[in-house]
């Protein structure tokens, strides 16, 4: 069974090797070994820790043996995006010229995680600064997708989504400030959750400066992982308080029991998008699945995720342009600065009273939402409305604007700090495809807890594309 361990979920691996059914050892060779055969030609993790990772494992053995207290993530493979500081090792985000970026600590995220007794065993890419919805850069070049290599990965955390599919071990950080995390679970056929606002705490000792009021407020970090349970331990795990965090609030990660039926909201408004029959099709098979679970699904309109969206191209996009695009300008190719400047010709970009006022604007659209959840504790939506695309796709003006207009509730949700969850339904065209489930803040629990009932339904999508080896 050695060489299989690298198929195990989380769970499995750590209860394994406390019941030493297995050793810390067995596991990170197996992974070792999924990453040697499949790392060349997929180039998801750019800095593999396959020595050190098995260093950590002899002692992980060690601890097991002597009976010490052992964390929920004994023993577990897990990687970390390049533009996330593990102590040591290069924070790049990407870029040619931060190469030589030498973390100086750990992270809030790689921190818990390593609390748990997780083991990391490499850094996985990222577009460069983290603003592109494909995984490619100078630095590191280009990640694949494993499904089908002239198909995207997704981004910014497309070497996570890679490595999660491919089978790297089960948990992989990343994160999410427009859909980072989403857009590769979508591509590669895992599973994924944003979570809200202050739930996981976020930190980089190599940070030279502050992020920006809405960066700080948009972006969060999580897992991808190829199963449901495992993103829920991941993000449990990574949640724990670190006082580094201005934002991050110290809670339990269960909520109260909700009245039941729970009140499923399904929102499939378009705006105009010709969303692909394949796309909708998984909406309806997962509001069926849901249905037949004991939710309470019904199909309504909710708050304008429009205006959060557009505020997103105006108001936040200011915010991108006066910290990002100077990086983009002095370090970035062409692409990417090709690609920033899509991004200015998409939007209606405000003035700095605008700022000042969409900000407050902000609160207004979280307050609408907010109510509705309070009566409908979870939303049904899509996430991209259209299959996967090329590699290149986003590479002309007229792929990026498709790529976002079909993403309306990606962003949009960033926008207003909601927690979202995706999960895989079925191929479409032959590539992995799946839905967005909103949540209230602060209840991820409930969000997973319908994940499951779609996972359950459909089976480990993965499980096909090993299959296919």
């Amino acid at each position: 069974m050695g060489n299989e361990l690298w198929r195990l979920s989380a769970g499995e691996l750590a209860s394994g090797i406390k019941e030493k059914n297995f050793s810390a050892v067995e596991v990170i060779q197996s992974v070792n070994e999924r990453i040697a055969s499949q790392n060349k030609d997929l180039n998801a993790i750019v800095y593999d820790y396959a020595d050190a990772a098995l260093a950590s494992a002899k002692l992980a053995d060690d601890a097991v043996k002597a009976g010490k207290p052992l964390g929920e993530l004994h023993g577990v493979p897990v990687t970390i995006k390049v533009n996330v500081d593990l102590d040591g090792t290069p924070t790049t985000n990407g870029i040619p010229a931060f190469r030589d970026n030498i973390a100086t600590g750990n992270s809030p995220i790689v921190q818990n995680l390593l609390n748990a007794g997780a083991i990391i065993v490499g850094k996985t890419n990222t577009p460069e600064l983290s603003m592109r919805g494909t995984t490619d850069n100078p630095l590191h070049g280009l990640t694949r997708n494993p499904w089908d290599f002239g198909i995207s990965p997704g981004g910014s955390s497309g070497g996570a989504g890679s490595a999660a599919a491919a089978g790297f071990g089960p948990i992989h950080h990343g994160n999410d400030i427009a859909g980072s995390l989403r857009f590769p679970a979508t591509a590669c056929g895992v599973a994924t959750i944003k979570p809200g606002l202050g739930r996981v705490p976020a930190f980089n000792p190599s940070a030279g400066a502050e992020r920006g009021m809405l960066s700080q407020l948009m972006s969060v970090q999580g897992a991808i992982c190829r199963q449901v349970a495992d993103v829920r331990l991941a993000t449990e795990v990574m949640s724990r308080h670190d006082p580094r965090d201005p934002w991050h609030i110290p809670m339990p990660f269960a909520g109260p029991p909700a009245d039941k039926p729970v009140k499923v909201a399904f929102c499939r408004e378009t705006h105009g998008y010709p969303m692909h029959p394949g796309i909708n099709a998984n909406l309806e098979r997962a509001a069926a699945m849901l249905n037949d679970a004991g939710y309470q699904v019904e199909e309504v309109i909710s708050p304008s995720i429009k205006e959060a969206a557009d505020a997103w191209f105006s108001v936040a996009i200011l915010e991108i342009k006066m910290t990002l695009d100077p990086l983009a300008r002095k370090h970035g190719s062409e692409t990417i600065q090709n690609i920033f400047d899509y991004y200015y010709k998409m939007s209606n970009m405000v003035d700095a009273e605008g700022y000042i006022a969409g900000i407050a604007e902000r609160s207004r659209m979280v307050r609408e939402w907010n109510v509705f959840l309070a009566e409908y504790p979870l939303v049904l939506t899509p996430f991209l409305m259209r299959p996967g695309y090329t590699n290149d796709y986003d590479e002309t003006y007229a792929g990026t604007c498709d790529l976002f207009d079909s993403a309306i509730y990606s962003f949009g949700l960033n926008y207003i700090g909601f927690p979202a969850g995706n999960v895989p339904v079925e191929l479409v065209e032959g590539l992995p495809s799946g839905v967005q489930i909103v949540g209230q803040k602060f209840r991820e629990d409930m969000i997973l807890d319908a994940m499951q009932v779609i996972e359950d339904a459909t089976g480990v999508m993965c499980e096909t594309l090993w299959a296919r080896e």
